[in-house]
């Protein structure tokens, strides 16, 4: 293989066919994966450069790789990374990877603190109703049609179909949701911007009996208002704890997308995970003060003074049934760790401890939030109401399957 000629588009076509005849489901679109690994190359690049010859070096590595994936390896594992709403996330073996449903637990965080815990300056995502929303609005959707026609025009380049590009959950072509929602965070701020110099601009000076400006009236005004208001609350810090932090794709998210109004403590039993989720933490320039990463069983290392001063407690906890474990997909229950898979015969077995621990762990008013399987939404959401939480409420997924328990903790517990 090494003394031939290898071009981009050859090395392409080849291991499509390779993985095809070993059962891979979607054979391309793992070849793109690899090949833009192997290469360095975004996906794109590859249809631009497809006479390009593979060197010495790129070859060996394709090769290996496309060994691993024909053994049914995690696609995530060979290249090393995924893509995690607005992040890079690395991956390594004996680490659970990242699914597109723990975005939406993120989502449910984010949602929570932005009505009940920040300032509407952090919560940028939240609409200001300004008279010029409906023309924000539309460039909005000028933007988003943009780049929907973008990624029709790069799907049709590379052959793929819609339903490949589901299968991965959107990560090889990233996710664009989030990249208009980051438009639209934008637009919204410099539509604040200009209706406050907007309203600089239109105020207007106090006026004598003659037309003509009395002189100190502005300040008179401004000082009477300001004596009269009461000196803005300062912003508050919002506090999450993370347990089972994996690669920390969770709070590394909820603290990028909100660097500087968040805070997170996450915690994971398996010392790879540790290393990992701190690894990832440094590649995104995120310090220890604002996520830090503990090796401990659950809530175990939280020091008793912080108790109760948490906002959030969410977990993407070990979940499925232990029967279902045998049925799970060959690349998931040969190659991720079961201890970040098996939740107990009904899969609610670190789910029951968390839940006990949430009272003592969150201040009133504190949410608990949990990804878990699909067949165990209901009985979590009676198990919360039957510990005294209220607003139990069960979030579904993208393809609308229940994915997600959510309530508040009203009576916080002091363990003597």
């Amino acid at each position: 293989m090494a003394n031939e000629i290898w071009t981009i588009k050859r090395c392409l076509e080849w291991t499509k066919e390779y993985l095809a005849e070993r059962g891979e489901e979607h054979p391309r679109l793992s070849a793109e994966w690899l090949l833009c690994a192997a290469t360095g190359l975004a996906r794109i690049d590859l249809y631009m450069r497809m006479d390009e010859t593979l060197n010495a070096a790129q070859l060996e590595t394709m090769h290996a790789a496309v060994v691993r994936r024909a053994k049914g390896e995690p696609l995530q594992y060979i290249t090393g990374s995924t893509q995690f709403r607005m992040i890079d996330v690395t991956c390594a073996p004996g680490v659970l990877i990242p699914r597109p449903e723990t975005e939406m637990l993120v989502e449910e965080v984010l949602n929570y603190l932005d009505a009940e815990v920040l300032s509407p300056e952090a919560a940028a995502r939240q609409r200001v109703e300004l008279p010029w929303n409906d023309e924000v609005e539309e460039a909005r959707k000028a933007e988003a049609a943009l780049a929907d026609e973008r990624a029709t025009a790069e799907r049709r380049a590379a052959n793929l179909t819609a339903a490949d590009e589901a299968a991965l959950g959107g990560d090889v072509l990233g996710s664009r949701a989030y990249a208009e929602e980051l438009a639209d965070r934008e637009a919204e701020e410099a539509a604040a911007q200009a209706a406050e110099a907007e309203a600089a601009e239109a105020a207007e000076p106090e006026l004598d009996e003659y037309g003509i400006a009395i002189e100190g009236a502005d300040q008179e005004t401004a000082s009477a208002q300001d004596a009269a208001s009461p000196a803005p609350a300062e912003p508050r810090i919002a506090r999450v704890l993370e347990v089972g932090c994996g690669t920390g794709c969770i709070s590394l998210s909820l603290a990028w997308e909100r660097r500087g109004h968040i805070t997170c403590t996450a915690t994971d039993i398996e010392p790879r995970a540790i290393d990992l989720a701190t690894k990832n933490r440094d590649a995104l320039g995120l310090t220890s003060d604002e996520v830090a990463f503990s090796l401990t069983n659950l809530v175990s290392s939280i020091p008793r003074e912080e108790w109760g001063t948490f906002d959030v407690l969410v977990s993407n906890p070990p979940y499925i049934p232990t029967g279902v474990m045998r049925s799970l997909p060959h690349e998931v229950k040969d190659f991720e760790p079961d201890l970040a898979l098996e939740g107990g015969a009904d899969g609610l077995d670190i789910f029951r401890r968390l839940l006990n621990a949430a009272p003592y762990m969150l201040r009133a008013g504190g949410l608990f939030a949990c990804e878990l399987y699909e067949g165990a939404l209901d009985a979590a959401a009676e198990l919360c109401r039957q510990a005294g939480l209220s607003d139990v409420r069960i979030v579904h997924d993208l393809t609308d399957r229940p994915r997600i328990v959510r309530a508040i903790v009203t009576e916080p517990k002091q363990r003597q």
